[in-house]
């Protein structure tokens, strides 16, 4: 006899309905549970991440050498840089397959998406141009001129500007996404690696990694550089000390840097700039993702080849994962 058909006494339907609640309560934690994605530069692999288990629980194979990573804007894919194929390897979320590649010019390293077009920012490092592909479209839409071996890329959350770096010109270069064009030039620290908008648009933070340091950028008025950050880890050798992903919290409590070779992540206090803590993680952290209600923060650690999980209530690293060789990019699913 069905269990439901069973279940016809009063203390037979409460017991219906507690069941059915509790199916109701659990469905949507199992629905919701977050994914990480990490990109082994030299496995030519991204990990998946189960954000419940804090386990490895899939492998995906990509081009060779796979970095930066990015969503679409629907979510429903994800875009991998794949520099040594000189394309975008992209991964359906629910197969997570790669379902098509799209050429994306010399030796792309750092990408962005739009969010409000169907467009990809790539960096070619070997170009010193930013190339503009439609992913919908599969078409490139146009190529920005920039400095010298273009490496992080940063969007302000209205779409409207875009920061591209250049290492060997040392320079912040601020792209206006209309006109497609770089309207103002900032010289910032060695390096520079990666840029980061605050999330009200204010501000963008850019790390240098030779010069072990962060400037931060007024983009309301002057575009110019109106703070830096310097770090200095006790006990540790300065030429270690090697800024590279940020991540900022969006209630504007706290900015991370990953400190490279140091294999420290700062803790910065987003209002002041006080640098109010080192977090020791796996050797040479090189980039920071937040979970999506920012309780987690997980970085890359390339040449421990793994994945360190901090507690940022706690300001505290509690677990250490393994993935694939030389971890470079990690990204949160939405």
């Amino acid at each position: 006899m069905p269990l439901l058909s069973q279940l016809t006494t009063p203390a037979g339907r409460h017991a219906t309905l507690g069941l059915t609640l509790g199916i109701l309560l659990i469905w949507p934690l199992v629905a919701q549970a977050e994914r990480i994605f990490v990109s082994n530069e030299k496995d030519n692999t991204v990990s998946v991440i189960d954000g419940e288990t804090l386990e490895v629980v899939e492998t995906i194979s990509v081009g060779r050498r796979p970095r930066a990573m990015a969503f679409s804007s629907d979510g429903s894919e994800l875009f991998v840089a794949v520099g040594d194929d000189e394309a975008i390897d992209m991964i359906d979320l629910e197969t997570l397959q790669v379902v098509r590649s799209q050429s994306s010019g010399d030796d792309p390293e750092v990408i962005r998406v739009d969010p409000n077009r169907p467009y990809l920012y790539v960096s070619n490092e070997d170009d010193n141009i930013v190339s503009v592909l439609d992913y919908e479209a599969r078409t490139l839409v146009t190529e920005i001129p920039v400095g010298v071996e273009p490496e992080g890329l940063g969007i302000s959350p209205d779409g409207r500007w875009l920061i591209a770096t250049t290492e060997t010109s040392n320079m912040a270069h601020i792209i206006d996404a209309e006109a497609m064009e770089a309207v103002h030039h900032r010289l910032v620290g060695a390096r520079p690696r990666h840029a980061e908008f605050t999330h009200d648009g204010r501000e963008a933070w850019v790390s240098s990694e030779i010069a072990g340091m962060v400037s931060i950028l007024d983009m309301e008025e002057t575009f110019d550089v109106k703070h830096t950050i310097r770090f200095d880890v006790p006990g540790v050798p300065r030429e270690t000390v090697q800024a590279v992903g940020v991540v900022l919290t969006s209630d504007g409590r706290y900015a991370f840097v990953a400190l490279g070779p140091s294999n420290r992540v700062a803790v910065i206090d987003q209002q002041t700039y006080e640098v109010l803590d080192y977090i020791l993680v796996g050797q040479r952290v090189w980039h920071l993702a937040l979970n999506g209600d920012e309780s987690r923060l997980y970085t890359t650690n390339g040449v421990s080849g793994d994945v360190t999980v901090i507690e940022v209530d706690g300001l505290r690293a509690v677990k250490s994962i393994p993935v694939g060789r030389f971890p470079w990019g990690v990204i949160v699913e939405p």
